[in-house]
């Protein structure tokens, strides 16, 4: 994959998280939708997996097939007009995080640097 075209790729993702997390918020969005969505964030941001990434390939693997399939869940699972609002939301802050994604990526960054302390520790 070509470096601009890996960039379109995450620039794509990113806008479809924002998308996503502005669609579970809505009032209209079914619970179905919303439960599939805080899994699968859970899921992507929890440190326990399915498969340990300690197993080479396979370890990796269940996050690039789970975490993308549970994310087209919660896509297909959204009404169109929630997702149209999302959408729109979405497009006027691409450049920014909204303050509540800020705190979970905080989290994720805590919950690494304690496992990356837990390893180091472990391995003296």
């Amino acid at each position: 994959m070509k470096r601009g075209s890996l960039k379109r790729w995450a620039a794509l993702i990113k806008g479809e998280l924002l998308t996503v997390f502005y669609a579970v918020r809505d009032r209209e969005a079914p619970w179905p939708a919303r439960l599939v969505a805080v899994a699968v964030a859970l899921y992507a941001l929890s440190p326990i997996d399915l498969i340990p990434d300690v197993i080479p390939l396979l370890g990796w693997l269940d996050d690039l097939v789970l975490v993308p399939a549970g994310f087209w869940l919660v896509l297909r699972l959204m009404p169109a007009p929630v997702m149209a609002r999302a959408h729109a939301r979405a497009a006027v802050q691409r450049d920014r995080l909204p303050r509540t994604l800020r705190w979970i990526a905080a989290f994720a960054a805590l919950w690494m640097l304690t496992l990356v302390g837990v390893l180091i520790w472990w391995l003296r």
